[in-house]
């Protein structure tokens, strides 16, 4: 089986090492076919594709949309897409817009709480990236001692429920769908394991995603444990889903698992990088 990672970070979006230094390590670590999905935008994978050719691996042109489902944040990976396909594009830029916004009620909802300088914080810790995202008010919040840890960040602040969540609206499944699919990819349910569902809840989600065009499944992940990763293979062989293998890497010292060190798929599952390679 190929040395796989579907699922990775750069510094585009919230991972800490720029594109090119993310494929030396891929390679390095003995990835050879390596896809890179930046939150809600493609405009690292030209780098990347660059170094992957110096480095002697495949690269999968990849992104990692976010959407709003009954009123939970999931998130699709995109795998073998057109980056520049113009829906797929379009799409892309309005979800970015929203996270600016989004942004600029985190760092206000932070000052209400005492905690000033959010805005420019996490302008700071994203280093020119093209979105702010939780990840950077994280790295912020730990910056500044307020959290000891980035967890910490999450749980006391963050998450869901805490008092610098913001409610915020991202793409629908059936539009997330059509975008990767427009432009030529394969939707991925990225690390289904994360959401806090119901076992109805899960059902529907995934009926739902396989009738709006839904592909592939990650039943690999970061985010997984040995018994989740069993559970996820039989849905794919469920629902007919394409397996993928994801680290979800944003940075050393950061990620619970290192770009390219997942093990390999259970058997009787169908790899998705057969698409790819």
């Amino acid at each position: 089986m190929l040395h796989v990672d579907l699922h990775c970070h750069s510094s585009v979006s919230d991972g800490l090492l720029e594109p090119a230094a993310l494929v030396r390590r891929a390679a390095a670590n003995g990835v050879q076919v390596l896809a890179l999905t930046d939150h809600d935008d493609t405009a690292g994978l030209a780098e990347a594709r660059e170094a992957a050719a110096e480095a002697g691996i495949r690269l999968v042109d990849g992104v990692e949309v976010s959407i709003t489902w009954e009123d939970m944040t999931l998130h699709m990976v995109g795998l073998g897409i057109c980056p520049t396909q113009p829906e797929l594009a379009q799409g892309l830029a309005a979800i970015r817009a929203g996270r600016w916004g989004r942004a600029q009620r985190m760092s206000a909802a932070l000052a209400r709480l005492g905690i000033d300088g959010a805005q420019e914080g996490t302008a700071r810790q994203a280093r020119g990236a093209s979105i702010i995202g939780r990840t950077h008010f994280a790295r912020f919040l730990l910056e500044r001692g307020i959290t000891p840890d980035m967890q910490s960040a999450f749980d006391r602040y963050l998450a869901r429920g805490k008092p610098a969540y913001v409610e915020h609206r991202w793409a629908e499944l059936a539009e997330a769908v059509g975008w990767i699919r427009a432009a030529g990819g394969v939707a991925v349910l990225a690390h289904p394991g994360r959401y806090r569902v119901s076992s109805a809840m899960r059902k529907r989600l995934f009926d739902q995603f396989v009738a709006v065009g839904g592909e592939a499944v990650e039943v690999v992940s970061g985010a997984h444990g040995r018994n989740q990763q069993r559970d996820f293979a039989r849905v794919a062989r469920h629902y007919g889903l394409l397996a993928s293998v994801a680290s979800d890497f944003h940075g050393p010292g950061e990620s619970a698992r290192d770009v390219g060190s997942m093990p390999g798929l259970p058997d009787g599952l169908t790899p998705v990088w057969e698409r790819f390679v």
